[in-house]
């Protein structure tokens, strides 16, 4: 045979191990040449590109980004769904992050544990993947409802969903996210139910929380919930917020926004949210950069999990 360099050596060598599965010994056999040569024939043909290959993970995460992302803001875990058309893959984007999520919170539950929901698109997904019973476990509310948000994709229906799935019991949050009044926020406090539902989320061993923009998705109607008056609303403006956790805003630093947005919402804080032992963001789309940025900034989460598309401008801080 000519050189072992040249591409129809190695073609010839790289069909004999791969497609027809010889042993390199086998192969060296065959064409009357050393098993060292062999091997050396099998890396050129990988170097030059002849041979190729490929390794399709049936979870269908992006390992690579996930240890960047651990790596590079200290997260305790990434779990990155693929793009969804991956090796043909038709599994939505949302899907497959309710998937990572769900595995992730069942791989996470132990005895008598409690788990703390917000709320959201990507949260849903998750309780939808969860099949398997865990009925030790109590799930509960991180904050309160906000009527024009889907039902399915509410705060208290997911968590009665996810309690349901599971098997547990559950406890809900039933009173507005959002009061018009600081007065109003501050009586429903003071309501028994209210207290201890509050009670139950801050004593969370584990949450899963969406993370919303300023600007999109459930943010209008939260800002709308609120009644601001016009000064309120430019005051809220000017403190730039990035997005939301549980109807709570903070800025590019992770720090929680002050006013009538913070004093007129029924959930936990962020500072209840930091004490969790272990918070969980789930999101995706690129669109949420700078939101997933400013809570990494701001240690509001422990644990990503994310889309290719959301984890790719994370890493490189745009949009």
């Amino acid at each position: 045979m000519g050189t072992s360099r040249e591409p129809e050596a190695l073609l010839q060598v790289a069909r004999l191990y791969y497609l027809e599965n010889l042993s390199q010994q086998q192969v060296a056999a065959r064409l009357g040449i050393s098993r060292s040569n062999v091997s050396r024939m099998l890396s050129d043909a990988l170097a030059q590109g002849i041979v190729e290959i490929r390794i399709n993970d049936p979870a269908r995460r992006e390992r690579t980004l996930e240890r960047e992302l651990e790596q590079t803001f200290g997260l305790r875990e990434a779990r990155v769904a693929e793009h969804p058309g991956a090796f043909g893959s038709t599994t939505r984007t949302t899907d497959q992050l309710g998937v990572l999520a769900s595995q992730l919170l069942l791989s996470s539950i132990s005895e008598q544990m409690t788990i703390g929901l917000s709320w959201g698109p990507a949260l849903y997904a998750m309780v939808r993947a969860t099949t398997e019973q865990a009925p030790s476990v109590q799930v509960v509310s991180l904050v309160g409802g906000l009527t024009s948000t889907p039902g399915e994709a509410n705060g208290p229906e997911l968590v009665r969903e996810l309690a349901s799935r599971l098997g547990a019991s559950f406890r809900s949050l039933l009173a507005p996210a959002a009061l018009t009044t600081t007065e109003g926020a501050r009586a429903l406090l003071r309501e028994q139910p209210v207290a201890e539902a509050l009670a139950a989320a801050r004593a969370s061993d584990i949450a899963f929380v969406g993370i919303g923009t300023a600007t999109d998705g459930s943010s209008p109607d939260i800002l709308a919930s609120l009644g601001l008056t016009k000064r309120q609303t430019a005051e809220f403006w000017r403190q730039r917020p990035v997005g939301h956790i549980a109807a709570r805003y903070f800025g590019s630093d992770g720090r929680p926004l002050t006013g009538a947005v913070h004093d007129r919402v029924l959930a936990v804080t962020l500072k209840d949210l930091a004490a969790i032992p272990t918070v969980v963001g789930v999101a995706s789309g690129r669109a949420k950069v700078p939101a997933v940025l400013g809570a990494l900034a701001g240690g509001l989460i422990d644990v990503l999990v994310c889309d290719e598309s959301l984890a790719r401008g994370v890493l490189t801080g745009t949009s």
